[in-house]
């Protein structure tokens, strides 16, 4: 993770304030601090009082309106937290699932992915030229006329063949990379490691709370009258409304999902294959990303 500069202090903020002569005589030693807005209207004070006009201007304005300083490129940005990958990763296809004995005779479902003709860097992205660094990676070649004319524009650009996807891999350095340059999966991985699997997750369709998010059912005897209802959304007059994000029925599914630290148990060279242990999203033939799993104190900083 990494961010941009921190905003100034509302501590540090408030002790640069000048507190006038006028605003002295008539305050109290105990009220010579800054109030907060709402505790300056609460004091009966008028909105052009100074002490709650300087505390506007000089502490909730430069917040509001704070801005991370220009970059190389002249762009400014607000502050926002950015998430990278742990390396680089490629693209797949679930074909699907199947059973695998281990030497020991140890058995493991596991999940067939494979790969079609692709994942080749097609853009090299930098701090420099675009605020970031990035490697961007097409996948699955595709005909000419499946593409319209700015993507074919872009991938003749770098003298790639007609690919339908096109992924970034957002990195802290992009050295050692090339346009036009092939990543296998054997080079970036190895029979052991762990790795993140995302995808389009199978859609369900408008399900109820309980399929959709493991609510238990009521009595199902005949006197009862609530058996797969969902039961109360809130209270009455007081909020008078349902809360927003409240666990109720609708569509399921259908979603990009990651599932975290799964392990490649066998990497097949001549069929162009992969085993990974577990479950993936998606049915057959939905696009995977696989990239190396995100694991704190060995390639993601502890702070």
């Amino acid at each position: 993770m990494a961010a941009s500069m921190a905003v100034p202090s509302l501590a540090s903020a408030i002790s640069s304030l000048v507190i006038t002569k006028a605003h002295m005589a008539t305050s109290s030693p105990s009220q010579t601090t800054i109030p907060s807005f709402q505790q300056g209207l609460k004091a009966g004070l008028p909105l052009g009082s100074p002490r709650i006009s300087d505390f506007w201007s000089a502490v909730i304005l430069p917040i509001r309106d704070y801005r991370a300083p220009s970059s190389s490129t002249g762009r400014r940005g607000v502050i926002s937290m950015v998430s990278y990958e742990a390396g680089v990763g490629v693209m797949g296809t679930k074909l699907g699932m199947m059973s695998y004995f281990e030497p020991g005779g140890k058995f493991v479902p596991v999940t067939v992915v494979g790969f079609h003709e692709g994942n080749i860097v097609t853009q090299i992205k930098t701090e420099a030229t675009d605020g970031y660094e990035a490697v961007q990676v097409g996948y699955r070649r595709v005909r000419d006329k499946k593409l319209t004319k700015p993507e074919m524009g872009h991938l003749n650009k770098v003298g790639t063949i007609p690919m339908r996807h096109l992924q970034e891999f957002r990195l802290t350095s992009v050295d050692g990379f090339e346009l036009s340059q092939r990543l296998t999966f054997e080079e970036l991985f190895k029979e052991g490691d762990l790795v993140d699997v995302s995808g389009k997750s199978i859609g369900k369709g408008f399900q109820g709370g309980i399929k959709r998010h493991n609510f238990r059912r009521g009595p199902m005897s005949h006197g009862s009258k609530s058996h797969r209802q969902l039961g109360s959304i809130g209270a009455g007059t007081t909020p008078g409304r349902v809360y927003p994000g409240k666990k109720m029925p609708g569509r399921m599914g259908g979603t990009k999902t990651k599932i975290r630290k799964l392990q490649v148990v066998k990497i097949d060279s001549e069929l162009r294959t992969v085993l990974i242990k577990g479950a993936v999203p998606g049915k057959p033939g939905n696009l995977l990303r696989i990239t190396p799993a995100k694991i704190v104190g060995k390639n993601i900083p502890k702070n």
